[in-house]
């Protein structure tokens, strides 16, 4: 099988194409600069601006592809061109999405595939939202052989997967109070980028999976105290100090964090993954949190490099602690 990459030297991208050049396919990414991770053996690379449609067809030429997956679309402008440059050379074309275009709150736990889609304010989804009804008209109109997939909330090692990072991992080391959003009990679901990339790759080339969108997640459901509880666990910390603050009350002191808190993580987020088990039945979640977040110590421990602490943040979250 053929594989084009538009982008995908990212987290989850690198693990995909990884995934798939293990499994036997011919895989070739298409970056603008140098990928800052390294692309796995066999991994063909080629150089262009993937949101030039002329650029990206002068480096493709006349070449065809089993399945073309856009990793770096994220307003309508990236993606307008892609129906007239791929249709007829792929037989699917895969747009990378994400799960935070289902509107907050959502109306109906678990999440399913056809769970609204509304975002006016938080401008990464809904762009994405935007990406989507364009690459879905295309598909309607004129046969362009879509896939959606939808990641979540997906870490490997190098991600700690909570917005404070390291911050959060020295204090609760230092024996000093972490602020969780909320009561810490909303529910939500971390995957692990080599579980992504498993599923995924069993929808690349699937011609049951054109035209269908796919939430791709583990199914995992934590509560951001569990979440945080684990990390600490990790960190070789067994009894955290945690303290619950209003999302309102962070985003005083925290004016970064006001939108991500306001229109995705204080909401309740767990997933139906029926279309995904149907469409992919060998696929089974095989990396726990607990695992995963050893992981990312292990990798944070032994590069010092990484364990940089935000003050500022540090100071917030003191003068929440002090209100």
């Amino acid at each position: 099988m053929r594989v084009l990459f538009l982008g995908g030297a990212g987290m989850i991208g690198s693990a995909a194409a990884a995934q798939a050049a293990a499994a036997g396919a011919d895989v070739t990414i298409v970056t603008r600069s140098e990928p800052a991770r390294a692309v796995a053996e066999g991994v063909r690379q080629l150089r262009a601006d993937v949101r030039d449609a002329a650029a990206l067809g002068a480096v493709l030429g006349d070449e065809e592809f089993d399945a073309v997956v856009n990793w770096v679309g994220f307003t309508p402008d990236d993606v307008r061109e892609h129906p007239r440059l791929f249709t007829g050379r792929t037989g699917q074309y895969v747009f990378i999405s994400t799960c935070s275009v289902f509107g907050r709150p959502v109306p109906h736990l678990p999440i399913t595939e056809s769970s609204p889609r509304r975002q006016p304010v938080f401008g990464y989804a809904r762009d994405k939202i935007a990406c989507e009804l364009l690459l879905e008209d295309a598909y309607r109109t004129s046969a362009f052989p879509l896939t959606i997939v939808r990641p979540f909330h997906t870490y490997d090692r190098t991600v700690i997967p909570v917005l404070a990072g390291w911050t959060a991992i020295e204090r609760m080391r230092a024996g000093r109070p972490v602020v969780v959003h909320g009561d810490g009990t909303s529910l939500w679901s971390l995957t692990h980028a080599e579980d992504f990339a498993r599923a995924f790759g069993g929808l690349l080339g699937l011609d049951h999976a054109v035209g269908e969108s796919v939430n791709v997640v583990s199914g995992d459901i934590l509560t951001w105290d569990q979440i945080h509880l684990t990390l600490a666990g990790a960190a070789g910390v067994r009894a955290p100090l945690l303290r619950h603050r209003s999302s309102e009350s962070i985003a005083v002191q925290v004016p970064g964090w006001g939108e991500v808190l306001e229109h995705d993580f204080r909401h309740s987020m767990l997933f139906d993954t029926s279309k995904l088990r149907s469409l992919v039945p060998d696929f089974a979640p095989r990396v726990s949190f607990a695992q995963g977040a050893r992981e990312v110590l292990a990798h944070y421990d032994a590069h010092p490099e990484l364990r940089s602490v935000d003050q500022e943040l540090s100071r917030a979250f003191d003068a929440l602690l002090e209100g």
